[in-house]
């Protein structure tokens, strides 16, 4: 248990960092929320000295960032100048819908990039794996707007798929079996583009571990006794190839959300995309720093349960740290 002690608080003093990064940043960036309420003529110097005091612009950056983790510490993550509200359930409300989809893209990708990984290692010098490395290359050569723009002309032109949204507004009155169907039918073409962003890497990575695998002498010592393939693949092979696949778990999390705020953003999916580019915008500090450390809590968090998951699989890493 002290692999883990050690992974948990260096991921807590990793949070910590971030946080720190993002004031520093954030207060280096030109502007203030307050610029543009300044634009109004109707709106007096002394009301905005007021509000500078009210949202703590008058103070130092140290004390800022003190009086942000007490509010963190209270549940707050701050207060949003924009929505007159503390930033956390704000952000709440559009995680749980950025979860949805990078839950179910994440489940989905890796359905499909495990058995395709698997047999593109053992037939590696046929003409499938070919083909396969020509789509994964393609896919892989191809932005993530490029992607979402297609898939929402795509969208348009056929009207296969919604335009954009979570819920067609007809369906907000009917019963809650048809509002999840509506639900699955919005979230199909999102997904699908972060399906397709991510497969690529996963099948590479999955090929890669496996054909490693196949060749060590054990594989091949286990192929010599006439063992069967499938079993030599799921029961040998499978399982040497584990470890670099749990770790790359963590990071796949990280790069999986960062995709998905893009194709958030393009695709009018209301979660934490639209609702970070909206803070931005409208330099909404506590917003922004708020996003941004839910994005280092997802990827720090994938690391550690990656890094529970190889705690648990490799033996070799429990008796290296007894030893």
């Amino acid at each position: 248990m002290r692999y883990l002690g050690l992974r948990f608080l260096q991921s807590c003093l990793l949070l910590m960092g971030v946080s720190v990064l993002s004031f520093l940043f954030v207060e280096a960036a030109p502007g203030n929320f307050l610029d543009e309420v300044r634009l109004n003529p109707q709106i007096s110097s002394q009301t905005l000295a007021r509000l500078r005091e009210q949202y703590g612009m008058d103070q130092p950056l140290a004390a800022r960032y003190v009086h942000w983790l007490h509010s963190v510490a209270r549940g707050e993550l701050g207060f949003s100048f924009a929505y007159n509200s503390p930033v956390a359930p704000l952000l709440l409300s559009r995680a749980r819908i950025t979860l949805l989809l990078t839950g179910s893209a994440m489940l989905i990708s890796w359905l499909i990039a495990l058995p395709w990984g698997i047999v593109t290692a053992e037939k590696r010098t046929g003409w499938f794996d070919s083909g396969s490395s020509f789509v994964t290359a393609l896919l892989l050569a191809t932005p993530d707007v490029t992607l979402a723009l297609g898939l929402l002309l795509f969208a348009i032109r056929t009207n296969r798929l919604p335009a954009g949204g979570m819920m067609s507004l007809a369906a907000e009155n009917q019963s809650q079996w048809l509002q999840i169907k509506d639900i699955a039918i919005h979230l199909l073409g999102p997904l699908l583009v972060l399906v397709l962003v991510s497969l690529p890497t996963l099948v590479r990575h999955i090929r890669a571990a496996m054909i490693d695998a196949l060749e060590s002498p054990c594989v091949r010592a286990a192929r010599a006794h006439g063992i069967a393939r499938s079993r030599i693949l799921l029961r040998h092979a499978l399982p040497m190839a584990s470890n670099p696949l749990i770790s790359l778990f963590g990071l796949y999390l990280g790069s999986l959300l960062s995709a998905s705020l893009l194709v958030e953003v393009v695709m009018s999916w209301p979660g934490l995309g639209p609702f970070l580019l909206e803070a931005i915008l409208a330099r909404d500090v506590y917003v922004i720093i708020g996003t941004v450390m839910f994005a280092s809590l997802f990827l720090v968090g994938g690391m550690l349960l990656g890094d529970v998951f190889l705690f648990i699989a490799d033996p070799r890493i429990r008796t290296e740290r007894l030893a």
